[in-house]
């Protein structure tokens, strides 16, 4: 365990793990895991396991199963539609509340982030694409200092995450948005409405595929 890990108690970092694997799509959306699984995948006790599985249970992203088992809930098209409503009014308010706030340094930061977007979309690296899109959104998001919503983005990327994974995988990387170099132009020209629209579209696009995957029944 590395100096950082070892500040963290364990079952934070246990939590952590648990969350990424979801959000990423490491965890199959309907496909139960047992949680001795769990437990030997994260290097971890029971005890953190047991802990983090109670919160993302509360989070809505996991799903007991009965028999020691837990699942990643499957998205119907009523959810997405509820995550979809959710997700524009929230995310591009953070889009737009951070406008103002970013710094030069922190555009740089954001732009270097979004080169390793486009780098794992050019190799069809889908865990790195989700990994590095999520640390666009979310590095932009934190910059709003706007902790409601910031929470609110977080919850709602654990439903969304892991059925974007599965679209992904089965319509290949044309199906990733990435709007990500619009809402680069607008945080350069310090147009806020211009940024929360560039996340608008970014998010639209993500929606659109998921919808259309659950139309065709996958």
């Amino acid at each position: 365990m590395d100096a950082d890990s070892r500040k963290i108690p364990s079952h934070e970092v246990t939590y952590a793990r648990l969350r990424d694997m979801i959000l990423f799509g490491h965890l199959a959306p309907g496909a139960p895991v047992t949680i001795q699984g769990l437990i030997a995948d994260l290097g971890a006790g029971m005890t953190p396991v047991r802990e983090a599985i109670r919160r993302l249970t509360a989070e809505g992203a996991l799903l007991p199963q009965g028999n020691r088992r837990v699942a990643v809930p499957e998205l119907s098209a009523d959810l997405l539609e509820q995550v979809a409503f959710a997700r524009l009014a929230i995310e591009p308010k953070l889009a737009e509340l951070a406008a103002p706030k970013l710094t030069a340094t922190q555009i740089d930061r954001l732009e270097a982030i979004d080169g390793a977007v486009n780098r794992a979309i050019e190799a069809g690296n889908l865990p790195d694409y989700l990994a590095a899109n999520h640390a666009f959104h979310f590095a932009l998001y934190e910059a709003a200092e706007a902790p409601v919503l910031l929470d609110l983005a977080r919850s709602l990327w654990l439903r969304a995450g892991p059925s974007l994974r599965a679209v992904i995988d089965r319509y290949g990387r044309e199906a990733a948005p990435d709007l990500h170099r619009e809402a680069l132009a607008a945080m350069r020209a310090g147009d806020a409405k211009a940024l929360a629209r560039a996340i608008e579209e970014d998010i639209q696009q993500g929606v659109d595929h998921v919808r259309q995957a659950l139309a065709e029944g996958h």
